[in-house]
């Protein structure tokens, strides 16, 4: 992502005085709620803060359209922005969970991290176990401190602008969970839906898991807290959904292509998950039965080779599915692109919402 200082340093700022205060707060409870809590602030450092930056983002493109300068963010956008990643957080510490990952950012994932801590104090029981199941309050507690923090945010804004804000951060819950849902529904469901549904229903998955709540949310989120009208609006929406859906195919690709140096993952960790997405709903519509087959019966494997990601790789490219997914991620940011003309936005504020795009749709990590 291009550098974004001012918004990067400012949002991380807010994190760390939250974070501080509620590892204060945890002090009487003893070492191991002190501990948990500990691994729920690690949880909120780090990464592009890419939400954080649309927030803020939206909110830039109405008020200079108003004539705010540029060196000046509400704080409430700064806070706001801050709580989406607090959000994001929790949702990267139950996905985790739920895809039974190792390792998050290069790093060990909170479940993995609660199970060592287990093990390493001595305690008694299954320290995967508990792994898990402390790994679901911690995703828990994050989301709880979302909530926190956003509302503390809300204090500085128009009450008007609150409550409006406040719904698209509840509809942003909202849709995220259940996307989520529908995204491991798909890795069962998809044997019981005829094969031409196959990437529509992958696309209604990448809306809802992660377009509305990368991109199109935070923007409005922001916006919102600047006094949007409805025109500005419309226009962040038809900006942020196909910059929402880019974003998700490349992490589709990424998920199998990826340099794990960059992304922090097993390279082909989508393939051994079985992940029902556009590439693979793409890909099988190129193979005969025969070889649809075996593709089938790869997918999915937690114990796939390296030879076997090799080959799962070589037949999605071969098959046309990669150079697809390709074209449509130019699509959906060409229709990003043509959004924003003559947007009643403010100008230096488009030109960002412009890198931002071509950053989420062509990143390596």
């Amino acid at each position: 992502m291009p550098p974004s200082t001012d918004v990067i340093a400012e949002v991380s700022q807010r994190l760390d005085t939250f974070s501080a205060a509620r590892r204060a707060e945890a002090e009487p409870a003893g070492p191991e709620a002190e501990a948990l809590v500990a691994i729920a602030a690690a949880a909120v450092t780090g990464g592009k803060l890419l939400r954080a930056r649309f927030c803020v983002a939206g909110w830039r493109a109405v008020a200079e359209a108003d004539g705010a300068r540029r060196d000046e963010i509400a704080p409430e956008a700064i806070g706001a922005a801050a709580a989406l990643e607090v959000f994001h957080a929790a949702a990267l510490v139950h996905d985790d969970l739920i895809d039974n990952s190792d390792t998050r950012r290069g790093h060990p994932a909170a479940h993995r991290v609660l199970e060592a801590a287990h093990r390493d104090a001595g305690w008694f029981g299954d320290a995967a176990a508990h792994g898990r199941a402390a790994g679901i309050l911690l995703g828990d507690l994050l989301v709880a401190w979302s909530d926190d923090l956003f509302e503390e945010s809300l204090a500085d804004a128009i009450p008007s602008a609150a409550r409006t804000a406040r719904a698209e951060y509840a509809r942003m819950r909202r849709d995220v969970t259940i996307g989520q849902y529908l995204d491991i529904a798909e890795e069962s469901a998809w044997t019981t839906a005829p094969d031409a549904q196959h990437a529509e229903r992958a696309l209604r998955v990448a809306s809802l898991k992660s377009a509305r709540y990368s991109v199109q949310q935070p923007l409005l989120i922001g916006a919102t807290l600047a006094g949007a009208d409805a025109a500005q609006r419309r226009a962040l929406i038809d900006f942020g959904h196909p910059i929402g859906m880019a974003f998700q195919l490349r992490d589709d690709v990424l998920g199998v292509f990826g340099d794990t140096a960059l992304t922090g993952k097993p390279s082909g960790d989508d393939l051994r998950e079985g992940k029902r997405t556009v590439l693979v709903a793409y890909t099988r519509d190129a193979l005969g039965p025969g070889p649809r087959r075996v593709f089938d019966e790869l997918l999915g494997d937690p114990a796939l080779e390296p030879a076997q990601i090799e080959s799962l790789q070589a037949t999605i490219t071969d098959s046309g599915a990669r150079e697809r997914v390709e074209a449509l991620i130019a699509e959906y940011t060409r229709d990003a692109d043509r959004a924003l003309a003559g947007a009643p936005l403010g100008h230096a504020a488009v030109s960002e919402l412009r890198d931002l795009a071509r950053a989420a749709a062509s990143r390596d990590s």
